[in-house]
């Protein structure tokens, strides 16, 4: 299983503050990011090979690579890094 804490800590530039518990953060990503986006961080931060990630959610390896890119950003927009933190 992912260790969520260490995937979003790994993923921020700069956090300031301690981030919240695993379920915490589970919740918060569930609400923020869409379905897909959520699915598609997961499964790259597992390392889960990029053609099986674009099987699993119907795209091709671009989108998927374009999808957690766009994951990133969001992880690193002041309101939700506030809202990932304690």
């Amino acid at each position: 299983m992912l260790d969520i804490t260490g995937a979003v800590a790994s993923n921020i530039k700069i956090l300031q503050g301690e981030l919240k518990n695993e379920k915490e953060l589970i919740e918060v990503l569930k609400k923020r990011l869409t379905k897909k986006e959520f699915k598609v961080f997961v499964a790259m931060e597992e390392g889960i090979d990029e053609s099986k990630i674009a099987d699993m959610v119907k795209m091709d390896e671009d989108g998927v690579a374009e999808t957690y890119q766009t994951v990133i950003k969001k992880l690193n927009q002041e309101k939700l890094k506030q809202e990932l933190t304690l």
